[in-house]
């Protein structure tokens, strides 16, 4: 079947495109870089003709509140409005466990939003959570630094490696429509701030981990369950100490 990948050029979509094509499938990777936009229209029609499916897995390239928000909106709202055009049987989007959990950072808000669109639009469709990716640890540790000290909340965190979520989300692609969720995490579940305080011991780096039960995570402070999934969520395979 013909499979659309939106924002099949960056990390998630990259490897996403390679493991569809393995199986047989005529994917097409979907970005400004190939010629189409989503947020401008550019390409969308000629690259969803013929398409089974769409899978949107593109990210803002600004987390400032209001321009993510507008990027996910508009992008979604374009990405939609073609493939009812065209026909398009099964709209697959990557977001993260916890959106619908408040308190939300403005970039959780953003793909809440972007699934409200999704989930009242006419098209079937499947939205697969996932959790934080081993690729963005070291971001993620840099947002927390505060005067060289990297503060993290003792909440639990369940962390999953790039190549995990592209497999989980080409699962769902090529099946049935779920018309609502399912999440994937990581194999392994920690402590945020212990995780953290290992993680950068392992790298040499001589910032100090401080527990704090009031660190802020983009924005918000996290409650207990905040960034991890349900019961029964789909685990990946891949251990961090390995992926490292």
């Amino acid at each position: 079947m013909k499979i659309v990948v939106v924002g099949g050029t960056g990390l998630i979509g990259s490897k996403l495109v390679a493991n569809l094509r393995d199986q047989g499938h005529e994917t097409v990777a979907a970005s400004p870089r190939t010629g189409i936009n989503t947020l401008t229209g550019e390409g969308l029609s000629e690259a969803l003709d013929g398409a089974s499916v769409v899978v949107d897995v593109s990210n803002s390239p600004s987390f400032e509140e209001s321009a993510v928000r507008e990027f996910f909106e508009t992008s979604t709202r374009n990405l939609l409005a073609a493939e009812a055009k065209a026909g398009v049987g099964h709209h697959v989007a990557l977001s993260i466990v916890g959106t619908e959990r408040p308190p939300g950072n403005p970039y959780f808000r953003a793909k809440a939003a972007q699934e409200k669109l999704i989930e009242e639009s006419s098209i079937p469709f499947s939205l697969v959570h996932a959790t934080q990716f081993f690729e963005f640890v070291p971001s993620i540790a840099d947002e927390a630094t505060d005067g060289g000290k990297v503060r993290m909340a003792p909440v639990l965190f369940q962390p999953i490696a790039g190549d995990d979520v592209a497999r989980a989300v080409g699962r769902v692609s090529v099946g049935e429509p779920l018309n609502g969720r399912v999440e994937t995490a990581g194999p392994e579940q920690f402590r945020m701030d212990e995780f953290f305080r290992e993680a950068l011991a392992s790298w040499d780096d001589p910032r100090d981990v401080v527990t704090d039960p009031h660190a802020r995570y983009f924005g918000s402070e996290l409650r207990e369950r905040s960034l991890v999934p349900d019961d029964g969520a789909a685990l990946g395979e891949i251990r961090y100490r390995d992926w490292r």
